[in-house]
């Protein structure tokens, strides 16, 4: 197989054949544009650390949630497995152990508002490191909060 190039002919030579020597710039053009949008559309998601007031918002339903494991954090500290309350200290070996999520891997957290944010940071570093996936966090409608 030969290499393929383009030709052109040219009136002043004459009806011979000769190679085109233009770059097709149109293709580059297109994919620089594209990029040219995506870095637009993305740049303003990679700006961390403003300070933000986060406002109250409605989720929808989650899907089938009669059937996931809820792991219950009440503003005591006392934590809970479905109805089951289980010590800060065995939590990791409860969840590795719990049949449900060796199959399911998704669980749902309920923490009390009250609590601080590093203790349930903590709790959820504690699913995380047992193996699960997802974690879903269970929330009051937006203006149904019990106060």
């Amino acid at each position: 197989m030969g290499k393929c190039m383009a030709f052109l002919t040219n009136k002043n030579s004459g009806g011979h054949l000769q190679p085109m020597s233009d770059i097709n710039v149109t293709p580059f053009v297109d994919v620089m544009l594209v990029l040219l949008v995506i870095f637009m559309v993305t740049a303003p998601m990679m700006v961390t650390g403003l300070d933000v007031d986060l406002p109250e918002a409605s989720a929808r339903p989650i899907e089938n949630a009669d059937d996931k494991l809820v792991l219950s954090i009440k503003n005591d500290r006392k934590i809970f497995l479905g109805e089951t309350e289980v010590s800060l200290e065995r939590l990791i070996e409860v969840l590795k152990t719990n049949e449900k999520l060796k199959t399911d891997k998704e669980i749902l957290l309920h923490a009390d508002q009250a609590l601080p944010y590093g203790f349930v940071a903590k709790i959820m570093s504690i699913v995380k490191d047992a193996g699960i996936s997802n974690i879903g966090m269970v929330t009051d409608p937006a203006g149904d909060s019990v106060d």
